[in-house]
């Protein structure tokens, strides 16, 4: 009986909130699907799926949920279309298919990054730097580093964290910041040294 009076609660949903939505849905293939012939049916496969869904769980808002599964039951369509016209290639704007190729601006931006990264990476006192490189480019442990450079574990932790600051402030634009850190800090150890 509580299978019966949850297929009764999914039925009531479905009714209730699912098909007065029809007249937008169906707009919305004849809009974006070429095949007038085929808005029928695309629309009884999306409700078949939405209703399917439901019965695992209720979206929670019904509109877009409903509007997605469409959208995915005409892209899974032109996948299996053994060719696809140039007339449905067009229309792959509307499906928000991205390829996973980064825009040319995306690209530019990237490198700008990494030339900002270097550079701060570059300003950071050489065994700072060193320590970095190792830690997180190359992926040593801690314990690894302080072996590989003879030195305490807690100075590669100390170190790690300084460089990690600084090349913060680089990336948020702090250039200049992280050159004079970089100074002070090679200032400091140099005094440290001499002592």
């Amino acid at each position: 009986m509580p299978g019966r009076m949850a297929e009764k609660a999914v039925d009531d949903w479905f009714m209730q909130d699912v098909l007065p939505l029809e007249p937008m849905l169906t707009r919305f293939l004849q809009r974006n699907w070429r095949n007038a012939a085929e808005i029928g049916d695309l629309r009884q496969e999306t409700y078949a799926r939405v209703y399917e869904a439901a019965r695992r769980e209720r979206p929670l808002q019904v509109k877009p949920f409903l509007f997605q599964t469409a959208r995915n039951l005409m892209i899974d369509r032109l996948r299996r279309q053994n060719v696809v016209s140039l007339e449905s290639m067009a229309d792959f704007d509307w499906l928000n298919i991205s390829d996973d190729q980064p825009s040319s601006e995306a690209t530019v931006a990237a490198r700008q990054e990494l030339r900002v990264l270097q550079a701060a990476l570059d300003a950071l006192p050489a065994r700072c730097r060193q320590i970095v490189v190792l830690r997180k480019v190359e992926g040593l442990s801690q314990k690894e580093v302080a072996t590989h450079m003879g030195i305490a574990v807690d100075t590669v932790e100390n170190q790690v964290a300084k460089g990690m600051r600084l090349l913060a402030q680089a990336m948020s634009g702090r250039r200049g910041a992280v050159a004079t850190e970089a100074r002070r800090f090679n200032a400091l150890r140099k005094s440290r040294d001499v002592q």
